[in-house]
């Protein structure tokens, strides 16, 4: 963040060539008048501070052409836009003793304009000197003596510039609230060589040990999906041969049930069959009856007797073939 200091134009302007003339006087007039008045211009992103005399005065000018006290005042442009300090060649101590250097970290970083006259008076225009070079190099050195090397240089490495953002921005919002850090980025710290070749070993390992644990990882993974592969088969085949013995036994059950209702329709034929003999045999056992006077019996008694001609010889015959009475008494006593 260099900040450029701007001495009133009077003291920096060179005077042109007079030549004779009236027109020629005036031209050279103007800028003569400028000069002697202080002019000064204020670039884009900028805000000026003025020292007069020494004392900063509470008076801050915005970008545009500005006059000034000759040979009173001095001005310094101090920027207001975002601007990137590049802080170089950090040493610091592990806390195992060993000493490493960061070639170069950058600190992203604005100061506001309205707290511009506050912090060029408590810090000088030299302000990042003291809130972003010399802070930096502070917390480097606090961080790298808590501590050691493989943090430094590995596991902690990451967060660096995090952790610097957040202890710079803590300070800073304490005692000069108007600048903000908004970014740190961090180089990698060189190491002693040998140290160094050891870390890189020790990472070529560290690879070939990660290579090896993916293609377990990997053998695994195949083994798991294999053995889920083989489980849904079996657990289809299952269900397969759940839903064929399903089917199987409707299959049954409504056989079952047809033979139920085929016997039950074979049941109901007989019994009607039956019901009907029944039924015919009483009317017809109730027609005999009605039929099978004394009158017919003796008719049918005779033509049986007629149908069974037989000749017998002797004095008398039974009463039963003379008259066939006796037919009817019989006939009666069957009944």
């Amino acid at each position: 963040m260099p900040h450029g200091s701007a001495q009133p134009h009077a003291q920096n302007a060179t005077l042109p060539q007079i030549d004779a003339g009236p027109v020629t006087a005036l031209a050279v007039a103007v800028p003569m008048l400028a000069t002697l008045g202080g002019v000064y211009r204020v670039p884009e992103g900028h805000v000026a501070v003025t020292f007069r005399g020494g004392a900063l005065l509470k008076e801050t000018r915005g970008p545009g052409l500005h006059i000034g006290a000759p040979f009173l005042d001095r001005v310094h442009m101090v920027q207001t836009t975002v601007q990137t300090d590049k802080v170089a060649n950090i040493p610091c101590g592990t806390s195992g003793g060993t000493v490493i250097h960061f070639d170069r970290i950058e600190v992203v970083n604005q100061l506001r304009e309205d707290a511009v006259y506050e912090t060029v008076k408590n810090y000088t225009v030299e302000y990042d000197k003291t809130w972003i070079y010399d802070k930096i190099h502070h917390e480097v050195n606090q961080i790298c003596s808590r501590s050691t090397l493989e943090e430094m240089y590995i596991t902690k490495f990451d967060r660096l510039d995090e952790t610097l953002r957040d202890a710079l921005q803590r300070d800073i919002d304490a005692y000069a609230p108007g600048i903000t850090i908004i970014a740190i980025r961090v180089t990698k710290p060189s190491i002693p060589s040998a140290i160094r070749q050891n870390y890189e070993l020790i990472e070529s390992q560290r690879t070939k040990l990660m290579v090896a644990e993916q293609t377990q990882r990997l053998v695994e993974k195949e083994a798991e999906t294999e053995r889920k592969r083989a489980l849904i088969e079996a657990e289809k085949l299952a269900a397969v041969e759940a839903v064929k013995l399903e089917r199987e036994l409707k299959q049954k059950q409504n056989e079952q049930k047809m033979e139920a209702i085929q016997d039950a329709v074979a049941t109901a034929r007989s019994k009607a069959a039956a019901d009907a003999e029944l039924y015919r045999a009483s009317q017809e056992a109730e027609a005999n009856k009605r039929r099978l006077t004394k009158e017919v019996l003796q008719l049918e008694a005779v033509r049986a007797l007629a149908n069974n001609t037989k000749v017998f010889w002797g004095e008398k015959l039974p009463s039963l073939y003379a008259d066939g009475t006796g037919l009817l008494s019989l006939s009666g006593q069957v009944q």
